[in-house]
Order: structure tokens, then sequence, then C-alpha cells
């Protein structure tokens, strides 16, 4: 695994991602769950953040916020300066497949499908159609991005874990996404292979991808260009308090 070589930041006058005051509260007849509790967050063009904390510390959470999986109890959330904090269903299923590309740690893969049809759904199912030519055209520059333009016709099922990690990626990057959101990608991998999806994604972000990733592994979170550490659904500054929006401010810019 090799040290990623980031690019200079150039970030724009607006954040890609802006949330504020973000709380999320899963409610029963009997009890309440604080999962997130006032959460502040800007990831600007081209960041690569990675988020870090025990289990049960609300990283999944937070990222089924970005991703529009949920919605929060209380707080706003922007992608790319438009208010997505309280979308209908169809709403945020359209913004989350034009703006948000998913790496899960399971694949996600439709063994029924071959790989190029794997990366192409995504696409089939916009809003505005795209012609095959151009489909065609975007899943080979995905393949080609992550090695794999040979498998084109394979099915998941005919590949390795760290092969099938690679068209996850493929098919995330596919939609040209303003934010790419990562679930422990190395997760169901051995090292040597984690290790080559770490660099792929390294690179994808010295090429200008703006990456969000929880991960346990404190090798991977340190080759973030920012990590943040939550506990108990707040983001914790480096000596284990909360942060003030005042230092807040000195970690997001």
């Amino acid at each position: 695994m090799t040290t990623p070589q980031h690019a200079p930041s150039h970030r724009a006058s607006h954040a890609t991602i802006t949330m504020r005051g973000i709380t999320k509260v899963f409610a029963t007849d009997e009890m309440e769950t604080h999962a997130l509790r006032g959460i502040d967050l800007d990831i600007h063009h081209g960041d690569f953040v990675s988020i870090c904390g025990p289990s049960g510390c609300g990283k999944s959470t937070l990222l089924s916020l970005l991703g529009l999986l949920d919605m929060p109890t209380q707080g706003s959330y922007q992608i790319e300066g438009h208010d997505v904090s309280a979308l209908s269903l169809s709403e945020a299923a359209y913004i989350r497949n034009e703006k948000i590309g998913f790496i899960f740690q399971s694949f996600n893969l439709i063994d029924e499908l071959t790989v190029f049809d794997n990366i192409a759904l995504p696409l089939r199912y916009r809003r505005t159609s795209l012609s095959h030519v151009e489909i065609e055209s975007r899943v080979h520059e995905c393949l080609q991005k992550v090695d794999m333009t040979h498998r084109a016709g394979h099915r998941p099922h005919q590949l390795s874990g760290g092969q099938q990690q690679r068209i996850a990626i493929a098919r995330a990057l596919v939609g040209h996404p303003a934010l790419l959101l990562v679930d422990e990608p190395t997760g169901n991998l051995d090292s040597k292979n984690g290790d080559a999806v770490m660099d792929m994604l390294c690179e994808l972000n010295h090429q200008g991808a703006t990456l969000c990733m929880v991960t346990h592994d404190p090798r991977y979170a340190d080759m973030a260009k920012r990590k943040l550490h939550l506990l108990d659904g707040r983001i914790l500054d480096t000596d284990g308090t909360p942060l003030t929006q005042t230092s807040l401010r000195q970690v997001v810019r």
C-alpha cells in the first residue's frame, strides 16, 4: 500500500455538503434513542473525510443521512447549496441517483447481471434518459479507472472479492456523483485486496473525487485528508471533547 500523494486542495466558496444542527432520534412507544446530537459538518469538493468511532457511536446513521437513505429529526442538510433536509421519498431517490455514489462493504452487485450491466444500472434509472452510446461510453470509462475492462462480460460470482469491490467502485462513479459515500470498503477483503482498494480510492480523490468514508481500520482512516471521531452521536475534537462551533470551523475549513 502506497502513501497517497494528494493534489493541492482548491475549495470552492460553498461546500459540497453542509450539515447544521443535525439530530436523529429513533423513537418507540417506550423509549427514545438519540443517535446523532447536533452534528455540524462541511465537506468541500475534493475532500477525503474518514469517520471513525466505536460501534453504536452514530457512524452508520450519519452515513445514511448523508446518502438520503434516511432524514434527520432536526437540522438542515444541503448538497451543493440545495436543501435536502425534508424531501419526499421520490425526491430523495432522484437526488441520490443524481448526486451520490455508494460503495458498500458487501458490494451489493446483482448476480444475474453482467459486470457491464451492474455498472450501467444507475444510469438506466435516471429521469433524463441517456443514449445507449453514452451509457456504454461511461461504463467503459469507469471500467478503465478500476482496471476491469477485461471483465465486462463476466458475472459477479466469477470474480474475486477484490474484483467485485472494484466493480462496485465503478458503479458508484458512473453517475459522476458530487459525493462518494464509502461504508467499510475493506471489511470483506483480505489485507492485500484491502490495501489495493484503498490505494484506488486515494487515487480517485487525487483525481478530484469527493469521498466520505466510514472505517474501523485506523490505518485506512489515516489515509484520508481529514479524520473525524464520533462518540455518542457527537463529533469529537482531538482531545476527546465535543467540538464547539469555534473549534469545528477550524477543523472543517
